[in-house]
């Protein structure tokens, strides 16, 4: 005998093909089963005013779940980006509080994220907005992400080697449109696709997000190595008050007012991607009502102010040929924004007064 055996034997075992299919058959079933039955094991701690907290505004899963229970509880869901989030306010000082407020009851629900403009938002209720139901929806149009070919992910002068910073790219569209400014890789924007449509991987990047720093858990505890990995999945999500940024208005920010040059609205990327958000809502059933705005008209030049109206009345006359009930509200107080688009309290105070007023809540 040498000192070196032959290996002749492994611990492996070989699957015949009965063993295999049942493998196979339990592993789809646990894929399956153990999101569906998560809820029941996390406590979401909604409450009074709750909006999805902006340090997890891309676990998608989580709205899923969030869209679920508002529809079983609220009959109106405000849908669009930081504008119905409330980028500016605390939670008792957004649109849907105000609504409520004026309501007298719990009927409005904040289904804003941060961040999400028109190709984003196209995707998160695509994939993510299905639990909306038969619920009526408000859906907000913020015409700032038509400003500039920047914001409308389109830019022509944009380098190969650069990349624009965007928002929800997990969201956009992957490879119908094309969108100029997103540089992700094949094999990324085939594992976004996977995530949106099985629900195994939504959940994981739940885990990842609510629990693990945006990490998976082997590079968490690669991270952590005296730490037990199952100590930071704590089984309970808070309403964490996420008041971004101080509560003051442009003119003491001391924003100048600019010459914003605003896009062709016709071969707007985030303007055609808004449409189709409209058209999915509608074939789904969703009674809908466009609110447009409120943008701050009082921080733009003379020459922007005209080239801005002009695309306002554009979106005005597409929603009119489409009968699509739709508010264009006037401009609020000056005092009243925060910046280009987001209102203060006292904005979402008199906002909300003016989306109630539309016959859309009289029916």
């Amino acid at each position: 005998m040498t000192d070196i055996d032959t290996v002749t034997t492994s611990n492996g075992m070989q699957l015949s093909g009965r063993p295999c299919l049942g493998l196979l058959i339990f592993t789809a079933a646990f894929c399956l089963i153990l999101p569906a039955l998560w809820p029941s094991v996390e406590r979401l701690e909604t409450g009074p005013d709750y909006r999805i907290p902006y340090a997890v505004g891309n676990d998608y899963w989580l709205y899923d779940r969030w869209a679920r229970e508002a529809s079983r509880t609220c009959d109106t869901l405000l849908v669009g980006d930081s504008v119905v989030w409330g980028h500016f306010v605390a939670r008792e000082q957004t649109l849907s509080h105000h609504m409520n407020a004026v309501e007298g009851s719990a009927r409005f629900a904040n289904l804003g994220v941060d961040g999400s403009h028109p190709a984003a938002l196209a995707g998160l209720i695509e994939f993510h907005g299905k639990s909306f139901g038969d619920r009526k929806i408000v859906l907000l149009c913020n015409p700032t992400w038509m400003a500039s070919t920047d914001q409308d992910l389109r830019n022509p002068d944009l380098r190969r080697d650069q990349v624009f910073p965007y928002n929800h790219a997990p969201l956009i569209p992957q490879f119908r449109p094309a969108v100029p400014c997103y540089r992700e890789t094949f094999s990324g924007r085939i594992g976004h696709v996977l995530d949106r449509n099985l629900p195994f991987n939504a959940w994981t990047r739940h885990l990842q997000v609510a629990y693990y720093e945006n990490k998976s858990i082997p590079a968490w505890t690669l991270d952590h190595p005296y730490e037990n990995p199952l100590k930071p999945m704590t089984l309970r999500l808070g309403p964490a008050d996420d008041r971004l940024e101080e509560s003051i208005s442009w003119t003491e920010r001391g924003i100048r007012k600019q010459d914003t040059p605003w896009v062709d609205l016709e071969s707007s990327l985030q303007w055609g991607e808004f449409r189709r958000t409209v058209r999915l809502l509608r074939s789904r059933g969703n009674p809908l009502l466009v609110v447009v705005g409120p943008y701050n008209e009082h921080l733009l030049t003379e020459p922007s102010l005209k080239r801005y109206l002009a695309l306002k009345k554009g979106v005005e006359a597409w929603l009119a040929s489409e009968k699509v009930p739709h508010l264009l509200p006037p401009p609020l107080p000056s005092g009243t924004y925060a910046d280009a688009s987001h209102p203060l309290d006292a904005g979402y105070a008199l906002m909300a007064r003016q989306v109630l007023a539309h016959e859309f809540f009289k029916r």
